[in-house]
């Protein structure tokens, strides 16, 4: 998993770097908020973020308020890294956007235990915001026949919303996704080509012939 971290100490940063490649993710690494906020921004941003609370300049707390407030819809996790740990510290950090916190010097079973909670949530995230894109996508294609519709009552054209006169199939084709074949019912096929009298007798007169034939 790609992983951002934001830390001002080189010695901590080093070894937060060692320990992440070790259990083999990839890490982007910074040495203060500025530096980290520029690779936040970025199109393919590392979704799991670790941010050192204490850092010169713009700290892990400013961090979180503005990836909050940027608002971009993409599933981040966010673990402080502090020495802090007084309650009131905690609720500051959760109300910026954290959602994890490790204390420092951080223990790295714990580290590991709360990276494999964020990487589980951030892919859950994503799968969920996949599908609700799939399921725009699929929305945006629907076209549905609601509401009245007005109706020639004599050659059966539908006025649609340009004021302008369709035929029924064509209308219901572009408001839906319906399409038309057509085709005859036994009623309209009876009335538009009824059969010719002359056919039957010369089918009556066929059947006679072969008959004779039969029995010739």
């Amino acid at each position: 998993m790609r992983i951002l971290i934001a830390e001002d100490d080189l010695t901590s940063r080093r070894i937060l770097e060692t320990v992440l490649k070790k259990w083999g993710h990839e890490v982007i690494s910074t040495s203060d908020g500025e530096m980290a906020w520029v690779e936040i921004q970025k199109a393919d941003a590392p979704s799991l973020i670790i941010l050192d609370w204490m850092m010169p300049g713009m700290d892990g707390v400013e961090i979180c308020y503005k990836i909050r407030k940027a608002d971009d819809h993409k599933p981040r996790y966010i673990i402080l890294l502090t020495a802090k740990t007084e309650k009131k510290d905690i609720v500051q950090g959760l109300d910026a956007g954290a959602n994890d916190f490790v204390s420092k010097p951080f223990n790295r079973d714990e580290l590991e235990a709360r990276i494999n909670v964020g990487r589980r949530v951030v892919e859950l995230e994503d799968k969920l915001a996949k599908k609700v894109t799939e399921l725009q996508e699929a929305l945006n294609q629907v076209k549905t026949l609601q509401g009245i519709i007005p109706i020639c009552m004599h050659c059966h054209k539908i006025r649609d919303d340009q004021e302008a006169w369709q035929k029924m199939e064509e209308y219901v084709e572009d408001h839906s996704g319906a399409e038309f074949s057509h085709s005859l019912c036994p009623e309209c096929l009876d009335k538009y080509y009824p059969a010719d009298p002359d056919d039957d007798e010369k089918d009556e007169d066929k059947d006679q012939d072969k008959k004779g034939l039969a029995f010739g």
